[in-house]
C-alpha cells in the first residue's frame, strides 16, 4: 500500500474544520419603560438566556458551550440595546483559554447603545492558560445620552490550581465612540515570556489578575465614591476622569483577590454585580 501524502494545505483545512465558532448577535428595545427583546440569534458554541427581567432592566447571560477556547477557535458577539432601554450583559462563567499550538484564538464584542440606552457589560473573567493565545477587540458605539459601564478581568494562570502561565500571546483592543467620534483607545500587548513582564515593577509586580472598568459618562463622583474605600481593598485600584469618561485599573495578586476588588468597585459605582458572580 501507497502511503497517503498530507499536504500543508491539507493540514491547515482540517485543522480549521476542527475550530470551534460562535455568534450572538441581540437587539433589545423598550416598551412602556419595560426592556424586551426584539431579536435572538445564536450560531455555533454560543448560546444567550435571559434568567431575569425586570422594570428595571433585562438580564442576559453568554453561555459558551465549548467550555473554553483554543488556537484557531473564534468567537464574536453584537448586541443593540435600543432607544431607552436597559441592559445586564455578562457569562455564565469565567472563559478559558487553553493552550495553542500555533493560532490566535480570536473575540469580537461589537456593543451599540442607541440614545438614552443603558448597558452594564459584565462578563466574568477571561482565564489564560500556559501558552494561550487570545486576541479581543471590543468596539462600542455609543449614541448620545446613553449611558456604559463595562469591567472586563483577565487571570494569567489559576493560582488556587498551581497552574501558571509562563508564555503566551494575549492582546486586547477597546474602541469606543460617541456620536461616532472617537473617545476611547486601548490597546493591552503581552507576548512571549509574560510571567516575566508580569513580574516587572512597572508592569504589575508579580500580579496575576487585571481589569479595567469603564463609565461612560463619568466624573467627579465616580472617582470620589471609589477612593472613599481607601484600604478595602485586597490589590492596587486606580482610578481617573477625563472628556466624561471614568477609568479605573485594578491589578491583584490572583484571580480571589481581584474579584473581591472588582465587586467593591462595581458596588462603589452605584452597580451590583450579576448573581452568577456570586455562586
Amino acid at each position: 500500500m501507497i502511503p497517503t501524502r498530507v499536504t500543508n494545505v491539507e493540514q491547515r483545512k482540517t485543522f480549521a474544520a476542527n475550530r470551534a465558532t460562535g455568534h450572538i448577535a441581540l437587539s433589545v428595545t423598550a416598551h412602556d419603560g419595560i426592556t424586551r427583546r426584539a431579536r435572538v440569534h445564536e450560531d455555533g458554541s454560543l448560546r444567550v438566556r435571559f434568567p431575569n427581567a425586570s422594570p428595571e432592566a433585562l438580564e442576559a447571560v453568554i453561555v459558551n458551550t465549548g467550555g473554553g477556547m483554543t488556537g484557531g477557535d473564534r468567537c464574536s458577539i453584537e448586541m443593540n440595546v435600543g432607544e431607552g432601554a436597559s441592559l445586564i450583559a455578562g457569562t455564565a462563567a469565567a472563559e478559558k483559554i487553553y493552550r495553542s499550538s500555533g493560532a490566535d484564538a480570536e473575540m469580537d464584542v461589537r456593543l451599540t447603545l442607541e440614545r438614552h440606552a443603558r448597558l452594564a457589560w459584565l462578563p466574568q473573567e477571561t482565564i489564560l492558560f500556559d501558552r494561550a493565545r487570545l486576541k479581543r477587540r471590543i468596539d462600542i458605539d455609543l449614541a448620545e445620552g446613553a449611558a456604559l459601564i463595562m469591567a472586563e478581568a483577565v487571570v494569567f494562570g489559576r493560582a488556587a490550581m498551581d497552574e501558571a502561565l509562563v508564555e503566551g500571546f494575549f492582546t486586547d483592543a477597546w474602541r469606543i465612540r460617541r456620536g461616532g467620534k472617537l473617545i476611547y483607545a486601548d490597546t493591552a500587548r503581552l507576548d512571549g515570556a509574560i510571567a516575566g513582564k508580569l513580574s516587572q515593577r512597572a508592569v504589575t509586580h508579580g500580579g496575576i489578575a487585571i481589569a479595567t472598568v469603564l463609565v461612560a459618562p463619568g466624573g467627579e463622583a465616580a472617582l470620589e465614591h471609589v477612593r472613599a474605600l481607601g484600604e478595602n481593598f485586597a490589590g492596587e485600584v486606580g482610578i481617573s476622569a477625563w472628556n466624561g469618561l471614568a477609568v479605573a485599573r485594578l491589578c491583584a495578586k490572583d484571580g480571589a483577590a481581584l474579584r473581591h476588588d472588582l465587586i467593591a468597585v462595581l458596588a462603589a459605582l452605584g452597580t451590583p454585580v450579576p448573581r452568577l458572580w456570586l455562586q
